[in-house]
């Protein structure tokens, strides 16, 4: 009988590291983008259902964020990979937020 360690697969995660922080402790502040990842979310029927985690740098820190903002999930999607890590700050624009 095989053993499962003998097919070295390794479990696809894509988890980001670090304490959340909540948006408004870092708007207009520079910070590093380093990935992230569009999921459901947990809350339905806000927004468009689904959940924007960040992986950030702020202060030599890696931090997450959560956002369920549409306008940031467009413009986040619309960065190609090769352009990852980058800087930004994220400003609250007429009650949205955006990246600038």
């Amino acid at each position: 009988m095989n053993d499962f360690k003998s097919f070295n697969i390794k479990a696809e995660t894509k988890s980001f590291e670090g304490e959340k922080i909540k948006i408004d402790r870092i708007l207009n502040k520079q910070i590093a983008v380093l990935d992230f990842k569009i999921e459901d979310s947990k809350y339905k029927d806000k927004g468009n259902g689904k959940c924007l985690s960040i992986q950030i740098e702020i202060d030599g820190n890696k931090r997450v964020l959560f956002s369920g903002s549409g306008y940031l999930m467009d413009m986040i999607n619309k960065v190609p990979k090769s352009s990852f890590p980058f800087t930004t700050t994220i400003q609250k624009l007429n009650e949205h937020l955006e990246f600038t």
